[in-house]
């Protein structure tokens, strides 16, 4: 494990907190979606049990899926270019990747 700048660990550090907000808040606007029936019908009983897990479940998903793309989209952002044509271009003077 080699050793990271301070720059490195506080880019992570800010990655990981921006990941959990934004994952916050896609759950969030998963639940009151999934969780609308409830009110707009009226549900009660075994259809509002199931309902709200049901939100519950597709929230927590949601919460990980966002996390965990956020994270790998860093994680492949920071390591930089993987294939040697990858690295190839990047190299190539007066020549950016973003076009």
């Amino acid at each position: 494990m080699g050793s990271r700048s301070q720059a490195q660990r506080d880019a992570v550090t800010v990655e990981i907190g921006y990941a959990l907000v934004t994952a916050a808040f896609v759950a969030g606007v998963l639940f009151c979606l999934a969780a609308a029936p409830v009110l707009l019908f009226d549900l009660r009983g075994p259809a509002a049990r199931g309902t709200l897990t049901t939100a519950a479940a597709l929230a927590g998903f949601g919460f990980l899926y966002r996390v965990a793309r956020v994270l790998w989209r860093f994680d492949s952002a920071a390591s930089g270019p993987s294939s040697p044509a990858e690295r190839a271009e990047s190299a190539a003077p007066g020549r950016s990747r973003r076009g």
